[in-house]
């Protein structure tokens, strides 16, 4: 993976951490959500996307390039079995709070957002 694309996925993971810390410390104190929820959504959703993105180019491109391409599915796909019996478990066992979840689910979506903006902003000044 080069060094631009490794640069961009760990500043949309700071740009997640900072709106997660951030929902927080707004959020939590009025008793609105569920601060634990709220974190295990934003800490699932940061480790699938580490997952996911430096996964492909540490497993599956080595994997593509030595013809192995099944291989590579295969481990792409157990990954996400293994993320939605997580999750399933979250909810079914531990009964967690499903608002308070995906609104943590759902910071990693703005911090791509907001990471794609800065960018943008950044090339063109």
């Amino acid at each position: 993976m080069e060094a631009a694309a490794r640069k961009t996925i760990l500043r949309i993971e700071l740009w997640h951490l900072i709106l997660l810390l951030g929902l927080l410390a707004i959020l939590a104190p009025s008793k609105l959500i569920h601060a634990g929820a709220l974190l295990a959504g934003g800490i699932f959703m940061g480790v699938n996307f580490l997952l996911l993105s430096f996964g492909v180019a540490w497993v599956l491109t080595p994997l593509a390039e030595k013809g192995r391409v099944k291989a590579g599915i295969g481990l792409l796909v157990l990954k996400i079995l293994m993320f939605l019996a997580l999750l399933t478990t979250l909810f079914f066992r531990v009964e967690i709070d499903a608002v308070s979840f995906a609104l943590g689910f759902s910071t990693l979506i703005l911090a791509i957002v907001l990471e794609s903006v800065r960018s943008a902003v950044h090339v063109g000044a």
